[in-house]
């Protein structure tokens, strides 16, 4: 599965932006998937995850309220809204795939439960 994550930028505090990751392969369906990041000087932190049926979520505590993940698996898509930015919300930001397609509503926040990852995006939120 080769995964290209895009949508990554420079912000303003307050400001919305939205990731895109494209993935193409093995059957995107089947997938669960997850958005991580990393920031300067820190270690890769979990972002939000989505079950391959799309019916089950999770998130980061700093993120919840504000970002909201999703997926299109007509367009092997998935995607991550990040509104009311902040500058802490400042890294680079991984998709991934979990390619062991358990159960429906299966989701990790574990990056090591990862099979696939995409190159990542940047996203700068300035003060």
């Amino acid at each position: 599965v080769q995964l290209q994550a895009f949508g990554g930028g420079l912000v303003q505090t307050g400001d919305s932006l939205r990731l895109s990751c494209i993935a193409s392969g093995q059957t995107f369906s089947r997938l669960a998937l997850g958005w991580f990041r990393q920031a300067p000087g820190k270690e890769r932190e979990f972002v939000a995850a989505i079950s391959w049926s799309g019916g089950s979520t999770d998130y980061e505590d700093s993120v919840k309220g504000r970002f909201t993940i999703s997926r299109d698996n007509a367009k092997n898509t998935v995607h991550l809204q990040m509104n009311r930015l902040k500058p802490e919300d400042t890294a680079v930001y991984y998709c991934a795939a979990d390619k062991k397609e358990y159960w429906e509503d299966y989701v990790t926040n574990m990056d090591f439960d990862y099979d696939y990852w995409g190159q990542g995006t940047l996203v700068t939120v300035s003060s």
